[in-house]
């Protein structure tokens, strides 16, 4: 069993910066890829972003390539997410998940555990 918990979320002006943490619970955390994913207002969750459980490869969705950076420290068993130049529809919930597979997937039905999520609002 793995718990997730997010921090770092909160109110930012177009153009900001946050940075996202996820800091699972267990000692396997290096087994897992993770994932993050957000969900707007009646919207379906969406993928953003996926690290393999090495960090050597990283997926975005191409609405946040070039803006947003995944990135993980087994040592300290978190993974990240940079959000840079944010705008007003990155306003949403973010989730950390994690999914054992051996490839890294984008799917939400995919990932084996969730976190509570933390919200994101980008005023325009």
């Amino acid at each position: 069993q793995v718990q997730l918990v997010e921090s770092g979320g909160g109110v930012v002006h177009a153009g900001g910066s946050l940075r996202l943490s996820c800091a699972p619970s267990g000692r396997t955390f290096s087994i897992y890829n993770m994932g993050w994913f957000r969900q707007a207002p009646g919207k379906e969750r969406e993928f953003v972003a996926a690290i393999s459980s090495s960090g050597g490869r990283t997926y975005y969705a191409d609405s946040v390539k070039g803006r947003f950076t995944i990135s993980r420290d087994n040592a300290k068993n978190t993974v990240y997410l940079q959000m840079n130049s944010l705008k007003p529809e990155d306003t949403a919930v973010y989730y950390c998940a994690a999914d054992r597979s051996v490839v890294v997937r984008t799917a939400t039905l995919d990932y084996d555990y969730w976190g509570q999520g933390t919200q994101v609002t980008v005023s325009s």
